[in-house]
Protein backbone atom coordinates (compact mmCIF):
# COMPACT_ATOMS: atom_id res chain seq x y z
CA UNK A 1 0.00 0.00 0.00
CA UNK A 2 1.21 3.12 -0.90
CA UNK A 3 2.17 6.00 1.62
CA UNK A 4 -0.75 8.10 -0.15
CA UNK A 5 -3.11 5.27 0.19
CA UNK A 6 -2.99 4.82 3.78
CA UNK A 7 -3.34 8.55 4.37
CA UNK A 8 -6.31 8.75 2.65
CA UNK A 9 -7.68 5.30 4.92
CA UNK A 10 -6.44 7.08 7.99
CA UNK A 11 -8.69 10.43 6.69
CA UNK A 12 -11.41 8.13 6.15
CA UNK A 13 -11.96 6.33 9.21
CA UNK A 14 -11.34 9.40 11.25
CA UNK A 15 -14.23 11.01 9.44
CA UNK A 16 -16.08 8.12 10.53
CA UNK A 17 -15.47 7.99 13.61
CA UNK A 18 -16.59 11.86 14.34
CA UNK A 19 -19.91 10.99 12.77
CA UNK A 20 -19.98 8.15 14.82
CA UNK A 21 -19.11 10.44 17.88
CA UNK A 22 -21.62 13.21 16.44
CA UNK A 23 -24.33 10.32 16.19
CA UNK A 24 -23.51 9.31 19.59
CA UNK A 25 -24.10 12.42 21.22
CA UNK A 26 -27.51 13.24 19.82
CA UNK A 27 -28.54 9.54 20.55
CA UNK A 28 -27.42 10.57 24.30
CA UNK A 29 -29.23 13.83 24.76
CA UNK A 30 -32.41 12.22 22.97
CA UNK A 31 -32.56 10.06 25.77
CA UNK A 32 -31.30 11.80 28.58
CA UNK A 33 -28.90 9.88 29.53
CA UNK A 34 -25.51 10.21 30.66
CA UNK A 35 -22.25 10.36 28.83
CA UNK A 36 -19.29 8.21 30.25
CA UNK A 37 -15.61 9.74 29.92
CA UNK A 38 -12.38 9.36 30.88
CA UNK A 39 -10.60 12.35 32.15
CA UNK A 40 -7.81 12.61 34.04
CA UNK A 41 -7.38 8.87 34.19
CA UNK A 42 -11.02 9.06 36.27
CA UNK A 43 -14.45 7.43 34.97
CA UNK A 44 -16.75 10.89 34.51
CA UNK A 45 -20.01 10.81 34.40
CA UNK A 46 -21.62 13.99 32.52
CA UNK A 47 -25.31 14.26 31.81
CA UNK A 48 -26.83 15.57 29.03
Amino acid sequence: MTPEAKIDRRNKIIKGLEKAYEKMLVFKKERKSELVIMQDNKIVRIKL
